[in-house]
């Protein structure tokens, strides 16, 4: 059993930083790719940033130069580095894993959210 367990949401004001955190724990054969999704209030959950075993790394438009994804191997934990943020960012924010379970087989893993407000 695969959980995602995520740190570091909170309230910052406009202009501040964040880090969030997301471990992955349990019983599996490797990581693919670990990513960050964020749903604002009455939005669609949208990818925010993702990072791949091999080390590609692809942002929103929205975020770029603003945030840093990076991945601790070691630990399987994905970072989200969050800079200059802006009220546009608050959201509950996911972290999103995928991966292989056995040597073959590949599934998606969600945590359970950490809420991200900043204030303007």
């Amino acid at each position: 059993q695969v959980q995602l367990v995520e740190s570091g949401g909170g309230l910052v004001q406009a202009g501040g930083s964040l880090r969030l955190s997301c471990t992955a724990s349990g019983s599996f054969f490797k990581i693919n790719t670990m990513a960050w999704y964020r749903q604002g209030p009455g939005k669609q959950r949208d990818l925010v940033a993702i990072k791949g075993s091999d080390g590609a790394t692809t942002y929103v438009d929205s975020v770029k130069g603003r945030f840093t994804i990076s991945m601790d191997n070691a630990k399987n934990t994905v970072y989200l580095q969050m800079n200059s943020l802006k009220p546009e960012d608050t959201a509950v924010y996911y972290c999103n894993a995928d991966i292989f379970t056995s040597r073959w087989d590949a599934m998606a893993f969600w945590g359970e959210g950490t809420l991200v407000t900043v204030s303007s």
